[in-house]
């Protein structure tokens, strides 16, 4: 139960930040290019996030090893969690800008006004930018449901946590529309980095044989270890009055 409980709040915390960074450039691009190209480019993105799940899902679960699969996934597992981490904690102790999804989205406003139209109907630019975002994106997504859900056996749990996360996050995104600095994403960034390290390790060290004591209860422990360390490493490296948003 620990560890279905721990996965659901991963995948539905990455999958959420992941969301709100897609969601940004869809509103950037709805906005200035059209919601037409905008929405049929999103939609092709999810299609061939889709497939390219439906393809290697099953491989993955018929033909590749429990023990393999988890010294691989854990291995795949800290290198993300140690990425979204180092990324934290540099914008947490003031060592780098806080990350601005409005700054973001001005941004991409700024730069998609200033495109040329091809014309009427489908504008390319629009559908082009809103398929990147969204199949960028998406994949990180999937790598992670894919890799947590299929290591824990916790593939269906794991969907839907993430499937809750794109539909709340982007419930909440047309209701605000633009007003998207208000989510506390690097806190969120950091504590599914968190997850991520733990999980990393713990399954790591299962494919190469480690039997951890408490079995799933030592991904707590884990857990508590990495923010111990985390969080002496922000206040070591705390730099007052260096923690302002991300530049336009």
């Amino acid at each position: 139960m620990t560890g279905t409980i721990l996965v659901g709040l991963a995948v539905f915390g990455a999958s959420a930040v992941e969301t709100v960074e897609a969601l940004t450039i869809l509103l950037a691009s709805g906005f200035t290019r059209g919601w037409r190209s905008t929405i049929e480019g999103a939609a092709a993105a999810l299609l061939c996030l889709a497939a390219l799940v439906a393809a290697f899902g099953p491989a993955l679960i018929h033909y590749v090893p429990l023990a393999v699969l988890r010294l691989v996934v854990g291995s795949l597992l800290l290198v993300l969690g140690l990425q979204w981490l180092r990324k934290a904690i540099l914008r947490a102790s003031g060592h780098k800008p806080k990350h601005d999804e409005d700054a973001i989205y001005q941004r991409e406003v700024a730069r998609l006004s200033g495109i040329p139209r091809s014309g009427h109907g489908r504008d390319a630019t629009g559908f082009v930018i809103s398929f990147k975002g969204v199949f960028l994106e998406g994949m990180e997504v999937v790598m992670i449901v894919l890799t947590l859900g299929l290591s824990s056996g916790q593939l269906g749990p794991a969907t839907l946590s993430a499937l809750a996360a794109v539909v709340v996050v982007s419930a909440v995104g047309v209701v605000v529309a633009r007003q998207l600095a208000g989510v506390p994403e690097n806190a969120m960034k950091m504590g599914v980095g968190l997850m991520l390290v733990s999980f990393g390790t713990f399954w790591g060290g299962e494919g190469a044989g480690i039997a951890w004591p408490g079995s799933d209860g030592a991904i707590l422990a884990l857990l508590a270890l990495y923010g111990a360390v985390t969080w002496g490493t922000v206040h070591l490296m705390a730099r007052p009055g260096r923690t302002r948003p991300e530049p336009a």
